[in-house]
């Protein structure tokens, strides 16, 4: 796929924004040099054949190399990043092109044909080493804790060219979502739903941000499904689907619903979609998330009161943990290089955890915004069996009308999801201007 221009002028500002980044780290630290290996490959036991390889986020970070391994990068301040290069002399495997001049520039790039060579290179002085790969194992400053939590806090501020390279993703994402529910109009089953998806975004599984969530009726109860049935279901009634794409290692994260047939459920994922865009229109620096999240479980509380689901006012419900048992998971989290973006629980440098509201275990960002964030919200309504069987032998089973459930169990539920960059002014929508395109 072409490299657009939308990426590669921001290039060179985001790598200087790193060097700054990093520089201030490693002098907060303490450190002379930092090594970044990009990973290994790792070989199934008793076998031949790799596992899908993922770099080294931190690696990502810096280079768009999204399939090498054995590649280091060793920063130091005031010097440009020396990159060995790994590429083998090899006939099994396709090795590595030669770098292509848009990134390569920026760096030193010393080409190396096996996979420690880069340990020539190492500096003398005080040095840290990042990443997991077996070659690192015996180092004394590997993954030190205080280096990767302030690096970890700058990646919470995305620059130009990580903001273009997730516009680009989210546009990808878009247009195979709707390739996707044109499949599920058609009566495609799960297995072949999702095909239809890899063709549309040109992608195949393993470089996806994450595993493909595609659940037909009941399955989208289950938050995290993932078995994908190869029949086709004699009634297609609902249809939810959560998954993204990637451009340069930097990931989308969205999810839609979808009725088969107009009625209750389909004005229900309307209200679902109306809510959802007043949240990602919330998403302001200053905000508190916690707050947010707070404000789902009474916007969705009050879906819950206005469809006859319960039989309580909204704020009732929250306070019960009422709204909980149909929204049982966060609103959100941070998205960049990985899905679930580090940092989304910690104060400050010295790594301090913010709580999480109290009843709320599973939110995944505490922190109050900030301008260059970029977030998920992806508030969601289920009818889960279990959860339901909780609140039937320990709750106020009067709060529930339950032949309403019944009568939307079969749906499984509905989740929204939209990737939203946080900014000085108002909040910029990534997805909704990517599927307007698309469509």
């Amino acid at each position: 796929m072409p490299v657009s221009e939308s990426i590669t002028r921001h290039y060179a500002d985001h790598v200087a924004a790193q060097q700054v980044a990093w520089e201030s780290a490693m002098e907060d630290e303490g450190f002379d040099a930092v090594i970044i290996h990009s990973g290994s490959q790792v070989i199934s036991f008793l076998d031949d054949y790799h596992y899908p390889f993922r770099p080294n986020p931190h690696f990502l970070a810096w280079l768009p190399l999204t399939r090498h391994d054995e590649c280091a990068l060793v920063i130091r301040p005031g010097e440009k990043p020396v990159l060995y290069y790994y590429q083998p002399t090899d006939y099994w495997y396709l090795p590595p092109s030669d770098p292509d001049a848009w990134w390569a520039d920026h760096f030193d790039v010393r080409p190396v044909r096996e996979p420690n060579e880069w340990r020539t290179g190492v500096p003398l002085g005080r040095e840290a080493y990042i990443g997991d790969a077996p070659d690192l194992a015996g180092e004394g400053d590997l993954n030190p804790r205080g280096l990767i939590t302030r690096l970890h806090l700058a990646r919470t501020r995305k620059t130009e060219y990580e903001l273009a390279c997730m516009a680009e993703a989210n546009r990808v994402a878009a247009r195979a979502h709707l390739a996707a529910a044109a499949a599920f109009r058609e009566g495609l089953g799960e297995f072949e739903i999702h095909h239809r998806y890899l063709d549309a975004a040109m992608s195949d599984d393993a470089e996806l941000p994450y595993g493909n969530i595609v659940a037909l009726n009941e399955h989208a109860a289950v938050l995290h499904y993932q078995q994908r049935e190869r029949t086709r279901p004699d009634d297609s009634r609902s249809f939810l689907i959560d998954a993204g794409a990637t451009m340069h290692a930097y990931c989308s994260d969205i999810t839609r619903t979808w009725a088969r047939e107009p009625g209750e459920f389909a004005d229900m994922i309307d209200a679902m979609d109306a809510l959802q865009l007043g949240l990602c229109e919330a998403m302001w620096a200053g905000a508190d998330y916690r707050n947010l999240h707070l404000r789902a479980h009474l916007d969705i509380a009050g879906v819950l009161s206005e469809f006859g689901v319960i039989n309580v006012d909204a704020q009732t419900a929250v306070e019960s943990g009422l709204s909980s048992v149909f929204f049982p998971h966060g609103l959100g989290h941070y998205i960049g290089l990985q899905t679930h973006d580090v940092a989304g629980l910690i104060a400050d440098e010295r790594g301090i955890e913010i709580p999480r509201p109290k009843g709320h275990p599973f939110l995944r960002l505490t922190r109050v915004l900030e301008p260059g964030n970029v977030v998920t919200v992806e508030p969601g309504l289920y009818f889960i069996p279990v959860l339901l069987d909780q609140w039937r032998a320990t709750g106020d089973v009067a709060a529930i009308n339950w032949d309403k459930v019944e009568a939307l169990s079969p749906y499984g539920g509905i989740r929204v999801e939209d990737n939203v960059v946080v900014t000085t002014a108002e909040p910029v929508n990534l997805t909704r201007p990517a599927f307007e395109a698309a469509g």
